[in-house]
């Protein structure tokens, strides 16, 4: 597919060239391509250059839109956690997973950004992609919201040593002071799995193919970040 779609696109940088090019059939178009190629290789590569610009482009253009028709949710869902100011004037989204090393080296940065600048509203989107330990992660740090202790237990979450299972994760809802009970069955309610399910169609119709990724304003800043970058994209959306 890519070796006909280079053809096609160096046909048609070729189709000046000829007079009578509207009257040629494929086959002849072809051919004519591949004897150019044998004369100037670097066609080649120019047209890789060309597909690579368009798809950018429609990648984009695509991300435009989701951001565009996705907004409210993104950054308005009432059943996402919000940590922050929640009526700060800049809203920063950050799809994560408790088992993203990734993610943990970005905690202390997005700590850092909280603390410089008290306008920022942060909103997180639980992205559970690395099994069933951060699927398990995910559940409980959502139900943990009904106890009003989700910020807690996200901080410590993030920051624990080791991978997210259920005993890891049950021993610091503990620690944490969750009533674990509760939370075990607060973990099956609609409005977690809703959440999850949510998070998984916004990442792929954003393009994310992995954690973390942030949305700020019109920016989508995939992988890890320093708060310094992370502060240059909140200005650019408060312009």
């Amino acid at each position: 597919m890519l070796f006909r779609n280079l053809v096609l696109v160096t046909s048609l940088a070729l189709l000046p060239m000829t007079g009578q090019a509207a009257d040629l059939d494929e086959a002849r178009v072809k051919e004519l391509v591949y004897e150019a190629i044998r004369e100037n290789p670097q066609i080649v590569m120019e047209a890789v250059a060309i597909l690579q610009r368009q798809d950018a482009e429609a990648q984009a253009q695509a991300q435009a839109s989701v951001l565009s028709d996705q907004r409210s949710l993104l950054e308005q869902d009432p059943n996402a956690p919000v940590l922050g100011n929640p009526d700060g004037d800049v809203t920063v989204v950050e799809f994560f997973d408790y088992n993203c090393p990734y993610c943990r080296r970005a905690m202390p940065e997005v700590q850092a950004l909280l603390d410089a600048d008290p306008n920022v509203r942060l909103v997180y989107r639980e992205w559970p992609i690395l099994g069933e330990g951060s699927v398990f992660a995910t559940k409980a740090a959502l139900a943990s919201r009904l106890q009003g202790k989700y910020e807690a237990f996200h901080w410590a979450l993030m920051g624990m040593n080791g991978h997210a299972d259920e005993a890891s994760v049950l021993r610091i809802a503990e620690d944490t002071g969750l009533d674990v009970k509760r939370l075990k069955s607060d973990m099956d309610r609609p409005e977690i799995a809703e959440h999850i399910e949510t998070s998984m169609r916004l990442s792929q119709s954003l393009g994310f193919s992995g954690t973390p990724a942030f949305v700020i304003g019109d920016k989508l800043v995939p992988g890890f970040v320093e708060s310094e970058k992370l502060a240059e994209a909140v200005d650019k959306a408060r312009e």
